[in-house]
């Protein structure tokens, strides 16, 4: 587990872009099963590519037209029970820090494990939220 002082900048990165940080198993369930839309759910990380990539991927995306309509994060190596109960919903998908997760009526629609996100720009993060954002936040 990594001090909470040092993450706190990087959970605010999400948190000031209107991310809901959920930390407990119970607030990743109250959320997971009421999300009547749409949903997106980071997995957040300190790692280089969740900081490098995936945060400024994740933030560029929700700038456009299409969106989804709540936003929600969880943080890998801080909130072991939240992760762990957010990783039941991502199934079949194996853990993966960071990943991303958008729910559509509860469902798993569209998800990005770390492999898609390491050596990736935000750029093109933000690009392939935003076709599925096209295809399930309308």
């Amino acid at each position: 587990m990594y001090p909470p002082e040092l993450v706190r900048p990087m959970k605010e990165d999400l948190v000031n872009a209107g991310f809901q940080e959920l930390t407990t198993a119970e607030q990743v369930d109250e959320t997971l099963k009421n999300a009547d839309r749409t949903l997106l759910v980071v997995v957040n990380s300190v790692c280089g590519c969740a900081a490098g990539n995936m945060r400024p991927g994740v933030k560029l995306s929700i700038k456009g037209e299409n969106k989804p309509t709540k936003l929600a994060t969880v943080f890998a190596g801080v909130d072991g029970e939240a992760v762990a109960q957010a990783r039941k919903y991502f199934l079949p998908y194996p853990a993966s820090s960071p990943s991303i997760a958008l729910f559509k009526d509860g469902k798993l629609v569209h998800f990005l494990e770390r492999h898609h996100i390491e050596g990736g720009t935000a750029q093109m993060i933000a690009e392939n939220l935003q076709e599925a954002y096209a295809e399930y936040c309308i």
